[in-house]
């Protein structure tokens, strides 16, 4: 009975504990215990149902009092629906329809990005299925974008990632969607991450981003998705910003050479772009020509999103230029 009564005791003082921490740390504690639990029941083979990923630090909404306080330059962008913001300040410095809701195309593999990143460290393996290979990838949209995976091919996190964000590869976006958890699970976890980034715009239906009417986005969400990865996702920004990368032979996958779709991050082009850090393009029928970008100079980091352009390379170049030409402000109140 003594015995009882001790561990009763402990019991009761840890839940004590857990609750005063809980106090003072509030969602940012749940959201840490969460993920170390989701990662302890997938080692166990016992994916957790009520696990919701990690939420980076200080994300919140972007100021407009810097934009409210200068005059519209008449900017020549092509795009349709666009946002440049200042990531130190969370000023945003230029806009056009930023909370519209817009088809997203691939820049929903940003969300994804990040909950696999949350889920899963950089080096465990992921198989690839007859479900999640290029030529299952090609049979829902012979149009598809794709890595070139093959069934019962085995790479890491960190590979797949590199075909994800380079290559745009909905086969490695579907095989990392549903090689760690359930695809629905994945899902799932997807539109809880974008709650947490304050993405109120925004719902995803699957890991790649092709077009469903139930599927939405706008410039100011995927700026914070952005937001999101600058500042609490360092290598997945690194990932994003290779000009290109081989990823050599193994055992348990062939070579794979992947050049970077983003123009602007590969050296001795028309759109190379000195300071240019990363991020992704995108396209579908719905959504146009798309990009997310980031550039840092001089201290100072920018995000350019820009939706349903000819020529988004020039539109993020322009509003970079733009954006880099104004000093820098503290960090919005």
């Amino acid at each position: 009975m003594q015995l009882l009564a001790v561990t009763a005791l402990l019991a009761l003082a840890v839940a004590s504990a857990a609750a005063l921490i809980s106090t003072f740390e509030g969602p940012r504690f749940v959201t840490r215990a969460a993920i170390a639990t989701t990662r302890a029941a997938i080692t166990s083979g016992k994916a957790s149902s009520q696990v919701h990923g990690a939420t980076p630090a200080a994300v919140g909404e972007f100021a407009t009092t810097w934009l409210s306080a200068h005059p519209d330059p008449g900017l020549d962008i092509r795009g349709q629906a666009d946002i440049l913001v200042d990531v130190r300040s969370r000023q945003i410095l230029w806009e056009r329809e930023p909370h519209v809701p817009r088809a997203p195309a691939s820049l929903a593999k940003l969300v994804t990005a990040m909950v696999v990143a949350d889920l899963a460290p950089m080096d465990r393996d992921v198989a690839v299925t007859g479900q999640t290979d290029t030529d299952a990838a090609k049979l829902i949209e012979p149009a598809s974008t794709v890595m070139g995976l093959s069934a019962g091919e085995v790479l890491t996190v960190r590979e797949l990632l590199y075909g994800l964000f380079l290559r745009s590869g909905n086969d490695a976006a579907e095989t990392l969607g549903a090689g760690i958890v359930s695809r629905h699970r994945f899902i799932d976890l997807m539109n809880q991450k974008a709650a947490d980034l304050h993405m109120k715009d925004s719902h995803f239906t699957t890991p790649v981003g092709l077009d469903d009417p139930a599927m939405r986005t706008t410039p100011y969400d995927l700026a914070l998705a952005a937001y999101g990865i600058a500042t609490s996702y360092p290598e997945l920004l690194t990932i994003s910003g290779a000009a290109s990368i081989t990823i050599p032979q193994s055992p348990t996958h062939k070579e794979f050479t992947l050049v970077n779709y983003n123009r602007m991050v590969i050296p001795g082009n028309q759109y190379t772009y000195q300071g240019a850090t990363g991020m992704k393009t995108a396209f579908t029928d719905d959504a146009g020509p798309c990009m997310v970008a980031t550039a840092a100079r001089g201290g100072r980091q920018l995000i350019a999103v820009v939706m349903h352009s000819d020529n988004f390379f020039a539109d993020a170049t322009t509003l970079f230029d733009y954006g880099f030409s104004k000093p820098a402000r503290e960090p919005a109140s």
